[in-house]
């Protein structure tokens, strides 16, 4: 599925027309312009599945954010935004194929890190919760409770609770269960699999981040079916070799100066593994 079928951006003549036009000299940083541009990248054109790959200070992270910005997508954690930012994606352009879903988003690996420690910050209150109980408990056993207006009705409840059930019975009712515990890459795959809907359109960045090799496969697998089957869409900023080699993934290399399109066992990344495990190859005999 096709939402989003190109995406321009300006050009480094307009970029440097509108830097030399600003007559204030107190910022430091023009961000985004000069990025994307440095590259010579001026449109992208997408396939079900477009990756864009490079190293760090490539402009993928960039041109992800500049695309979600200028769609207004949905999107979790904040992210580098400029004084510059609104009046750069003024600049660019694009044209879209269908509407765009409402529930297509941007998914960062700062939103992945957030929802791994806002699982353990709702585990942690959970279990701060669990030992003040515990504390109420003893106290009403051991001492009992005085009444002495109707301010105190709800904590009269709450003795008389005591009173009647066991510590492991009171505790239960009124407390929440913990969330299980999940390893880092479970939550993170969790994550993926909760806000990926069917027919939508979806920027990942660095989405393997956090994740195993085998994990990271698992999510190639359930990326896949999703362009495939349930009618998405994605635009991912990735060097993950296992992500690379999505099937139809149409690739941009912005480490080319032009930027090229190319076959993921093209680009360096992978070819640095592929010669590092041919170099140790007998030693997996």
């Amino acid at each position: 599925m096709i939402y989003l079928s190109h995406f321009e951006f300006p050009d480094i003549l307009k970029e440097e027309l509108f830097i030399n036009d600003i007559k204030r000299t107190c910022y430091d940083t023009f961000y985004p312009f000069m990025v994307v541009s440095k590259h010579g990248l001026r449109m992208l054109d997408f396939a079900p599945v477009t990756i864009l790959y490079g190293g760090n200070g490539s402009g993928k992270t960039t041109a992800l954010n500049v695309i979600a910005e200028k769609l207004n997508l949905q999107r979790g954690s904040l992210y580098n935004r400029s004084n510059f930012f609104e009046d750069y994606t003024d600049m660019c352009t694009y044209k879209v194929e269908r509407e765009i879903p409402e529930h297509s988003r941007v998914i960062t690996s700062d939103d992945v890190f957030d929802y791994m420690l806002d699982l353990r910050g709702f585990n942690e209150g959970i279990d701060k919760k669990r030992e003040e109980l515990v504390l109420d408990y003893k106290k009403i056993r051991k001492d009992g409770f005085q009444w002495h207006s109707m301010e105190d009705f709800e904590a009269l409840k709450n003795a008389n609770m005591i009173r009647t059930k066991s510590k492991s019975a009171y505790i239960r009712a009124n407390l929440p269960d913990n969330v299980r515990e999940h390893s880092n890459g479970e939550s993170a795959f969790m994550y993926f699999s909760e806000k990926i809907q069917e027919n939508g359109l979806y920027l990942l960045d660095e989405p393997e981040n956090s994740l195993s090799p085998e994990r990271q496969q698992e999510l190639l697998q359930f990326l896949e079916d999703s362009a495939r089957f349930f009618g998405c869409q994605f635009i991912i900023a990735t060097h993950s070799p296992f992500l690379l080699s999505m099937r139809g993934a149409k690739i941009y290399d912005l480490d080319e100066n032009p930027v090229d399109v190319k076959r993921w066992t093209e680009l360096d990344n992978v070819r640095a593994y592929y010669q590092f495990f041919k170099k140790h190859e007998g030693e997996f005999l």
